[in-house]
């Protein structure tokens, strides 16, 4: 089997890729993750992922690479992660009562041959309504500093919402099924045999 890379430094990625009970070297990308583009959303994490994997390919000679970027899109809205507890209030508040969509792209490389697969998972969530004093006390546990939309679904960011429609990996940052088929595509096989 090929050897797998995860290109990205993320504690969550790391853990839901070992969910799926795969050997995997961790090679974190170092690139700048620019969010201002006008390109979709569905297209603009792709790019990143891609970015990352092959920052990562140019390092390896051989496996398959794995880049992903999440973001969260409301109406015109690009939500990454907040710079500031000023930002993560803000953009708690814009999700406030409202229904979002959460976007992750994921690119495969294969680093010997060069071969790049690319696609995207949208997942749509919806916040209950919640209030000024609910937010920034979530705010001061620091959980929303480092997340896309500033909030975590896995942690205490999940009383926040009320229900989602699609995958809830893919709010955590990793589409598990999407990646699995991916990946299955390349060869890898899950199930031994």
């Amino acid at each position: 089997m090929k050897d797998i890379i995860l290109a990205s430094g993320s504690p969550r990625r790391n853990e839901l890729l070992a969910r799926l009970g795969l050997t995997f070297s961790v090679v974190p990308a170092q690139i700048e993750e620019d969010i201002s583009s006008s390109q979709l959303p569905q297209e603009l994490t792709q790019e990143i992922a891609f970015q990352k994997a092959r920052y990562v390919s140019k390092r390896i000679k051989k496996g398959l690479i794995i880049g992903a970027d999440t973001i969260v899109v409301l109406e015109d809205h690009l939500l990454g992660k907040p710079v500031n507890e000023e930002d993560a209030f803000n953009k708690l508040s814009l999700l406030n009562g409202k229904r979002h969509e959460v976007v992750t792209g994921l690119c495969v490389i294969d680093a010997a041959s060069g071969d790049v697969q690319m696609e995207a998972e949208i997942t749509r969530v919806y916040f209950r309504k919640i209030t000024d004093t609910e937010i920034r006390g979530y705010i001061a546990s620091g959980e929303c500093m480092d997340k896309a939309g500033a909030y975590a679904i896995q942690g205490r960011g999940a009383i926040f919402v009320d229900r989602i429609e699609g995958c809830y990996y893919n709010v955590v940052g990793l589409p598990l099924t999407r990646l699995y088929l991916m990946l299955q595509k390349r060869g890898v096989n899950f199930w031994g045999g």
